[in-house]
């Protein structure tokens, strides 16, 4: 595909700013972009955007992506199941919708269409999108949480099933809530933050149909053991509990019981490095735990006596790494992932009998949704090749599909390769490669290898509309399962973080040369691509090994790890990376810090930076400044140009529309085509 000629980049200052730190002096040249209110700032943002756009419009047969992106962005698809009793709730998208709905159908007929109970764009902003909901213990009642132009800073609404209909109860600063409904449903517990404060999240209690500013404290800030600390609650079948998980970080969660009636608390375990995910299950807990197994083991207590040296194991640690159990009212259903493959077993309440459930292919167990007094269960499941699906899952039958999802690829148009490669230090990394049917290597088709390699994310196999159109069109998508997931368990988490991080790089480097190496991709026929921490993956790999690819599609990135805790949320991340005040973790940052190694006259590849003037995970100034100065310091930006693409009423990703997702994917595939020579 050709392009237009390339624009020269819009002028931006250099500024003098030099940061002292821990004795070191760091320059920030382009310290103004931080704020992206000021006039400055927007006009150099919309140059950058009508520049994008001059180069990418041009591109030959954009439309013709963009019109088979609109398709498989519009695939039918289901999320986020849960059973409450006769029914069964979820967040489907079909029928050309921007967003996901909030529909219930009957647990007897779950094939059937679901009635819509929340429609978030019924308003007529298309931004509008639920990020999250829980129904109440006899499901009449659904709390949900929504948010507009991607800031997915919730507020929090309850909806009647019967009818649809809204109470008028409205709670603001409900950014990813959990509930813990009472048991008649005429209350509930939540999380919530300060108005105006990105931390000290807490637990409040809410009576339906009252001001919530009468809301009791549960759970308060000055119990957290840091501003950082992330609480979650939920609540016992017959109301007696409140149940408290508090994280900090990746690695770690307290755990604590509370008294429903007197908030009297009984730690069940604390300051512990450890993460613990527990259910009241009659008069026991049950749940799952790093404690004394990196890759999970499900474990019981007994709700009078749950110190840890008490815990039963119920499934021992295994070769694969544990992600969640749910409770039947027979069985224990627990999900896994081997070497970033999904799986599913079912066990006996005390662990014994054991059976594997077959799955339908090489894919991701998404959510179990069961109940305790019920022996089904509905699985969110998903592919490469197949968007989000249910299934419904019961003792006799096994898994069959709740319902067809129109518009989805063929589940055999495509064939995946399960591979695995040497890093930089002998480790073997697993590594997914993605082609169209038959695909080999060898043929010089253009390859984009994925990563992201950070906070116990694995990468397992999942569905983009990206990578299925990249490989309708004779690509290949290869995604490497690095250091800094969970793929093998906490410790291939701890390899990756803190001073360790470094090594995901090298992973990741490896990989590429691994690929040239054994023929499936050439230098200049290769891209890589990666979003948020991944982001920072390719930012790395950008100013490290310049020589390493063609092309890079860095989406909303982390690039100034110097800074990153003065902005938004990011002093949540600090446990992962650093702390940039610390002067030997400032030392690692320092080190790696993509914007602070850009160098002067060096030929780096073509580079499309994507970002969201509403992010609120990630500040857009990070795609800001290192686009300004990796545009400044490129010695072949004619050829292999850096691009800005920034949207208008969009965040970190989550709740963007469909039509947007689309657009965009568009963009990265024309880019890609151009660059690297697609047909």
């Amino acid at each position: 595909m050709t392009g237009a000629a390339v624009p020269p980049p819009p002028p931006a200052a250099r500024g003098d700013v030099v940061d002292d730190m821990h004795g070191v002096a760091v320059p920030d040249p382009y310290r103004w972009l931080d704020d992206g209110a000021s006039v400055e700032t927007l006009a150099w943002s919309e140059a950058q955007n009508d520049r994008t756009r001059t180069v990418l419009d041009a591109v030959a047969g954009r439309d013709v992506l963009r019109a088979r992106l609109g398709a498989l962005f519009g695939a039918g698809a289901a999320v986020s199941p849960t059973i409450r009793p006769g029914v069964l709730l979820s967040l489907d998208r079909w029928d050309g919708r921007d967003q996901h709905v909030l529909v219930v159908r009957s647990l007897e007929e779950p094939e059937e269409v679901g009635r819509v109970l929340v429609d978030p764009a019924a308003g007529g902003d298309a931004t509008a999108a639920i990020d999250w909901y829980h129904p109440s213990p006899d499901g009449t009642l659904v709390t949900f949480g929504t948010s507009t132009g991607g800031d997915e800073r919730s507020t929090l609404r309850v909806v009647r099933v019967v009818d649809a209909s809204l109470l008028p109860d409205e709670i603001p600063h409900t950014r990813a809530a959990s509930v813990g409904w009472d048991p008649d449903g005429s209350g509930f517990a939540y999380s919530v933050y300060p108005p105006g404060d990105e931390y000290h999240r807490h637990i409040r209690r809410h009576r339906l149909g009252t001001d919530v500013a009468d809301d009791t404290v549960v759970f308060g800030p000055d119990q957290l053991p840091e501003p950082e600390a992330w609480p979650d609650v939920s609540r016992s079948r017959d109301g007696r509990w409140y149940l408290v998980h508090v994280e900090l970080g990746w690695t770690r969660t307290d755990v604590h019981l509370l008294d429903a009636a007197t908030l009297e608390r009984t730690t069940v375990i604390e300051g512990v490095d450890a993460v613990t995910w527990l259910q009241v299950v009659g008069d026991r807990l049950v749940g799952t735990t790093t404690l004394g197994a990196g890759r999970g083991r499900v474990v019981a207590a007994a709700v009078d006596d749950p110190a840890p040296e008490r815990w039963t194991t119920l499934v021992p640690e295994g070769e694969g790494d544990l992600e969640g159990v749910a409770v039947t009212r027979t069985a224990l259903l627990v999900s896994s992932t081997l070497r970033a493959v999904g799986r599913l077993d079912r066990y006996d309440h005390g662990g014994g009998e054991h059976r594997s459930i077959t799955l339908p292919g090489l894919g991701s167990v998404a959510g179990v949704a069961t109940d305790q007094g019920l022996d089904e269960a509905v699985v969110g499941f998903t592919s490469f090749a197949q968007p989000s699906r249910l299934l419904r899952w019961e003792p006799t039958a096994g898994i069959r599909p709740c319902s067809a999802l129109p518009g989805a690829p063929a589940p055999d148009a495509i064939t995946v390769h399960q591979t695995s490669y040497t890093s930089t230090d002998g480790t073997e990394i697993p590594l997914f490669l993605v082609t169209n049917r038959g695909g080999v290597r060898g043929l010089g088709a253009p390859l984009v290898l994925n990563g992201y390699g950070g906070f116990a994310i694995t990468m397992s196999p999942a569905y983009s509309p990206l990578a299925v159109a990249h490989v309708e069109g004779g690509g290949v998508w290869a995604v490497a399962c690095i250091r800094g997931g969970a793929e093998q368990g906490e410790a291939w988490h701890r390899a990756g973080m803190r001073e360790h991080k470094q090594q995901v790089f090298d992973d990741f480097h490896a990989a590429a040369d691994h690929l040239v190496e054994t023929g499936w991709a050439q230098r200049d026929r290769l891209a890589i691509r990666g979003g948020s921490n991944g982001g920072l993956l390719v930012g790395a790999a950008v100013t490290q090994r310049p020589d390493l690819c063609r092309a890079v599609i860095c989406a909303v990135p982390l690039l100034d790890m110097v800074r990153f805790p003065q902005f938004l949320i990011a002093r949540l991340w600090v446990s992962e990376y650093g702390n940039p005040d610390v002067a030997e973790e400032f030392a690692w940052l320092h080190a790696y810090s993509p914007y602070h190694r850009v160098v002067d006259g060096t030929c780096y590849p073509a580079t499309l930076l994507l970002t969201a003037t509403e992010d609120s995970r990630v500040d857009p100034c990070h795609a800001r400044k290192f686009a300004a100065l990796l545009q400044s310091a490129t010695s072949c930006g004619d050829e292999r140009p850096v691009l800005v693409r920034i949207e208008a009423k969009a965040g970190h990703g989550v709740g963007k529309p469909v039509a947007k997702q689309a657009d965009e994917a568009a963009d990265v595939l024309a880019f890609l085509a151009w660059q690297l020579g697609g047909d």
